[in-house]
């Protein structure tokens, strides 16, 4: 177990990868907030550890290293102690990115998943989101992320590119602004956009429509009583 004894010989890591069982009970006690790796931000609740494996993590990692943790997207907006978690690692800029991957790709569950990308000392005075939820092909058992999904992940996070629909870079007043709420939608929707409806066109259209039918109807009828029978309404 990686537990220091003194701050100078903690080990510390350039990269830091992690899958943790999702939404896990534990039972913290506690001196648990005294735990120098969860004294700055506090102590994730009894009910979901997943912020426990972040800070875990964060904790371990090298001021210019880059931290990667897959995890339920309930860490993204549930309130309480982990709200509070998640308002300290805004505030001292350690999220970096956030991307949304599409549900069913695991084997355990079927519940759409997120990545959050972590740095100690981030450059950019904003988070990135990444919305990949709809970009994968349907499997029989589970979804799946082609080599061509995954490279435009890679290459949308590596240069911070904005796109519609499936990626953005949202400002710290904005999130602030949100109340430190990291719902993907509410800064990237995949949603299409509803075609404008031009009104006074439409009508002008309907009513050459109804000239034109009413134009028709006579001419039909010419022929109806030419043959003796009733003529239309």
């Amino acid at each position: 177990m990686l537990r220091e004894t003194t701050p100078v010989k903690k080990p510390a890591f350039d990269a830091v990868v992690a899958n943790p069982p999702f939404s896990y009970r534990w039972e913290p006690g506690e001196p648990m907030g005294e735990d120098m790796r969860f004294k700055a931000h506090g102590v994730a609740p009894k009910s979901a550890a997943d912020f426990a494996f972040l800070l875990h993590g964060l904790h371990y990692l090298k001021d210019d290293g880059v931290m990667a943790i897959i995890l339920p997207h309930g860490v993204l907006f549930r309130g309480g102690v982990e709200e509070r978690i998640r308002n300290k690692l805004l505030t001292d800029g350690h999220i970096d990115t956030v991307i949304g991957l599409p549900a069913n790709l695991f084997y355990s569950t079927g519940i759409p998943v997120c990545i959050l990308v972590l740095k100690k000392c981030k450059k950019p005075d904003d988070v990135l989101f990444i919305n990949a939820a709809e970009h994968f092909v349907k499997g029989k058992r589970q979804n799946q992320l082609t080599e061509e999904h995954i490279a435009k992940i890679i290459d949308t996070y590596q240069n911070r590119k904005q796109k519609e629909r499936y990626s953005r870079r949202v400002k710290m007043k904005e999130i602030e602004a949100n109340d430190y709420n990291l719902n993907i939608s509410r800064y990237v929707s995949t949603a299409q956009e509803e075609t404008e409806i031009d009104l006074a066109a439409t009508h002008r259209e309907l009513v050459e429509i109804d000239k034109e039918i009413t134009k028709a109807t006579a001419k039909h009828n010419k022929f109806l009583k030419q043959l003796g029978l009733p003529p239309l309404p």
